[in-house]
Order: C-alpha cells, then structure tokens, then sequence
C-alpha cells in the first residue's frame, strides 16, 4: 500500500524537476483546447523534434475549428504529408465537424464531450481536459506507462486491459488534483527526457534511491508487452507515366493504408516483379503496349518502406509513351508541374525527391518536389 504522503513527494519531486528541465514548446503554457488538441494528436505517433514543424504549419493554416471542419480534405492531407498515419487527420476533420454541428463551433469541456468526439481516446481526452481546463484527469502515455512500471516495479503488461487499468489507477492516485496539468506535463517530460526507454540517466535521477527497477536491475526489463506485432511484407509496383507534359494519378479509396491519398497507378503482387511481369498480369497495359510506343525510360532500385505493421517492398518505373491521358480514362491526368499539390504518401514523396533528377522531362524541367 502506497502512503497518500509517497504520493504527494513524488509529485512534487516530478514537477520541480520539470521546472528546471522542460522544453520550451510552442504548445505548453497555452489554455487553448485546440491547439492542445492538435499538438496531441500530432504527437501520438510523431517524435516531438518532427512533430514541432507540423504543429506550427498546422496551425498556422488550419487556425480555428471552423476553418478545419470547412477544409478540403486534400488540403488537410497535404498539410499532413510526412507525418504518417492518415487517419489521424482524417479524425481531425470529422472531429471539428462535430465541434460545428454538435458543440455550436467551441470546443467542449466535458471530459466525456471531448472523449466523444472523432479520433479521441482516453490518453488524449485527459491531456486536453487537464492542460486546457485543469480538471483533474491523469495521462497515461508511454513515458507515463515506463516511470510507473520502473519506478513501482510493476510488469503487468502495459498493453493488456488488466495492466491499463492497474496503471491508469496508480497514475490517479499519484496525480495532484490542485495542478493536474503541470503534473501531467511533469510525468510525461520526465519519462521523455529522463526515464528514456534506452539508457536512462540514473546518475542524475532525482528519484534514484527509491527506484525498484534502478535497485533491482529491472531497467531494461521494465515495462512489459505482452503482444508481438504481426508485420506484414507487401509488393508495390507504381507505373509513372509520361504522357507529353502530364502524368497520371490515382486516389487511394480502399480502407488500407493511405486512404484518400494520391499515388501513381499501382500494380500489387505477391513478390516484386519485373515489367514484363506486370505486363502479363495487366490487361490494359499490355493493350497500351501494343497500341502506343512505350519505353520504359528508368526504373529505381527497391524502396523499403517500413511502416508499424507493414514493409512495403516498392518499385517505380517511369514510363514514356505516345498515348493521351484519355487513353486511360480511370486514371487522374496531373501536370508534371503540379504534381506537389496532391497529397502523396511518404513512399512516394520519397521517390519523387530522391529520383527527381533521372526522371525524363518533356520540353520542361519540371521540379519533381512535394511541398
């Protein structure tokens, strides 16, 4: 059993510490549920040195709920292109939508209103709760999830329902309900900075002598998972066509990775194939082939593009050929040149910066970027 007084001294101990040590980020000493918001979901998955330039574009184009709720969605997936995992902005217009049409345009401050909304899970309707409104609301994120585990010694693991509830109620009991959202911020830049997942700098911890996993050698142990990530390996083979001064395009609308998201014409396999392969397993092409003078003109060498659950084995071949883009009608003709307007994924924002200078141009040298 764990004394009301540990408590309160280890909460202390956390909060002077972060005074002495916290970053200075553009999303802290703000009472904004918005832009709290934002910066939330923007660093669910995001490290915080990538995610810092993506909070301020976003919020310097998207400044209001309104004006994201009313936002073409490409737009908001451009804006979001290199963070990865789409659908987090996907939820964010559905969530400002609903801030619209349920909350009249302001943000709710009801924990259960904001839990509610599109894309908002416990963690992140604690974080706003208690940074904007300082209800009193404990975060339990990574950081939080490898103080507790290492400092009380606890191997329930971190993603089970038994183990996110054990910790979720010890990070309750440890909260200070006067300032929850200087506790939270504390709890969290301790376990970024201090109790880092690789070598944590145990010398200078301010709570060293009356660490369990620090006595016991538990550090490298401490926290447990329980579950083993499934990766998948799948083959992508993008047909980039040169069609005079345009190219062509297609929208990802399956519910897959990338959705809603724009990549040039792909041809899917079991295994990474060559062109002559393709061609046998597409009828349209192999029609185009024998209708129009086709060349191959370059070919990159594999991509590997890891994702959390996924490696995508990639090839892109550049294709010049004689044909119109009317010639392939289910197909999105773009301007060469306006290729950086379309929200691409970071596979192919990838190969259009690292291969821009051997593609072939038509009377134009076009600037193969993503903005």
């Amino acid at each position: 059993m764990i004394e009301n007084d540990d408590l309160q001294h280890i909460s202390s101990v956390l909060t002077n510490w972060y005074k002495k040590n916290k970053r200075d980020l553009p999303w802290r000493n703000i009472h904004d549920p918005y832009r709290i918001w934002i910066s939330e979901i923007i660093l669910q998955q995001t490290r915080v040195a990538q995610g810092y330039d993506y909070y301020l574009k976003f919020t310097q184009q998207f400044p209001d709920v309104q004006l994201l709720a009313n936002a073409p969605e490409d737009e908001v997936l451009k804006c979001w292109q290199g963070l990865g995992y789409y659908s987090r902005a996907r939820n964010l217009q559905a969530a400002a939508k609903q801030i619209m049409t349920q909350h009249n345009g302001k943000f709710p401050s009801a924990y259960d209103d904001i839990l509610a909304l599109k894309g908002i899970g416990e963690y992140t309707a604690a974080a706003i709760s208690s940074f904007a409104f300082k209800q009193p609301y404990a975060v339990v994120d990574g950081n939080v999830f490898r103080f507790l585990s290492r400092y009380f010694g606890i191997d329930s693991p971190i993603d089970s329902g038994a183990g996110k509830k054990q910790f979720t109620e010890l990070a309750n009991s440890l909260l200070d309900k006067q300032q929850p959202d200087l506790h939270n911020q504390a709890i969290m830049e301790f376990g970024a900075l201090q109790c880092t997942p690789t070598n944590p700098d145990c010398i200078h911890c301010p709570l060293e002598t009356s660490c369990f996993a620090k006595e016991h050698d538990k550090i490298s142990y401490l926290p447990v998972k329980e579950k083993k990530t499934r990766v998948t390996h799948r083959y992508f083979h993008h047909l980039v066509f040169i069609c005079g001064e345009e190219t062509l395009l297609s929208k990802r609308s399956d519910k897959d990775i990338w959705q809603n998201l724009y990549e040039f014409p792909l041809y899917e396999s079991t295994k990474l194939c060559s062109f002559e392969e393709i061609l046998m397993e597409r009828n349209w092409l192999s029609e185009l082939v024998k209708l129009n003078s086709v060349h191959v003109s370059y070919q990159s060498k594999e991509i590997k593009h890891v994702l959390s659950h996924q490696i995508i084995h990639a090839i892109f071949y550049v294709i010049n050929t004689e044909c119109t883009t009317s010639e392939l009608s289910h197909f999105i003709p773009v301007k060469i040149e306006h290729l950086n307007k379309y929200p691409v994924s970071r596979l192919t924002e990838k190969f259009l910066k690292k291969f821009s200078e051997n593609l072939p141009y038509s009377k134009n040298k076009y600037i193969f970027t993503a903005n």
